[in-house]
């Protein structure tokens, strides 16, 4: 397990756990703090992903299976232990997406809430039709990436930086865009879902979530554009609301 989840803060008797999915090019450390900020019934899982940090030697996943293969590999024992939640960010709305999925038609287990940022449901028709970027050359794609914001100036200015970050969000991007998912006839989830987006960040078609499931469903609007959920104030408010989600369901699994 510990080659796929960064936890700062164990907590054993924790109620719930909730496993955070990194975005496109991301790392597991930014989830992973939260588990020192979240109440002690909240136990944190970062996803690290194959090509970045303590795995960069390990080759990119070329395809949504890989991930979903290796999640379920590693972690069912776990998921099986304790309820447990999904939190993902843009990439790592669909990669939660996809594990969700999976847990429940192999194992028929579902998460206790799905908090989904930044990301239009894969089957949207907005989502369909958007352009690929990771075949982009490497300048067209690093002004894409400058358009949307979020990404460090110190960073776009650093070739070395660029030449080790680069090559893992281009990998990321191209899972994504390669994810493949029809939207479902009969909602495969009872539990809530909760969408999170930038105000300024291009339309995503988050309504199109609510078919996912049975359960309550909300849309969260915060200020700011893609990467709006690395703003203080913002990750306030998410980790505010995602406590208040997990608490009332300890309440309604005991």
């Amino acid at each position: 397990m510990e080659k796929l989840i960064t936890c700062f803060k164990k907590r054993p008797d924790a109620v719930v756990r909730l496993i955070c999915f990194p975005w496109a090019g991301g790392g597991s450390i930014h989830y992973a703090r939260w588990g020192t900020v979240l109440n002690s019934s909240i136990e944190v899982f970062g996803v690290k992903l194959p090509g970045r940090e303590s795995r960069a030697k390990e080759p990119f996943f070329k395809n949504m299976q890989q991930i979903v293969d290796e999640v379920l590999h590693l972690l069912l024992p776990i998921l099986k232990e304790k309820p447990f939640a999904l939190f993902g960010h843009s990439f790592g709305a669909f990669t939660s997406y996809a594990v969700a999925d999976a847990l429940k038609k192999l194992q028929n287990i579902e998460p206790v809430h799905i908090f989904l940022s930044g990301a239009p449901a894969p089957y949207s028709e907005t989502r369909i039709q958007a352009p690929k970027r990771s075949d982009l050359s490497d300048d067209d794609f690093l002004k894409w990436l400058i358009s949307i914001g979020g990404t460090p100036p110190e960073l776009l200015a650093n070739p070395e930086v660029l030449n080790l970050f680069l090559p893992a969000l281009k990998a990321d991007l191209h899972v994504v865009e390669n994810y493949k998912c029809a939207k479902p006839v009969n909602a495969g989830f009872s539990c809530p879902v909760s969408c999170f987006d930038g105000k300024d960040d291009i339309p995503h078609d988050l309504q199109a979530w609510k078919a996912i499931t049975t359960g309550d469903f909300n849309i969260r609007m915060l200020d700011g554009s893609h990467f709006y959920l690395k703003d203080p104030g913002n990750e306030r408010i998410i980790l505010d609301y995602v406590t208040r989600q997990l608490e009332l369901s300890e309440m309604d699994y005991f």
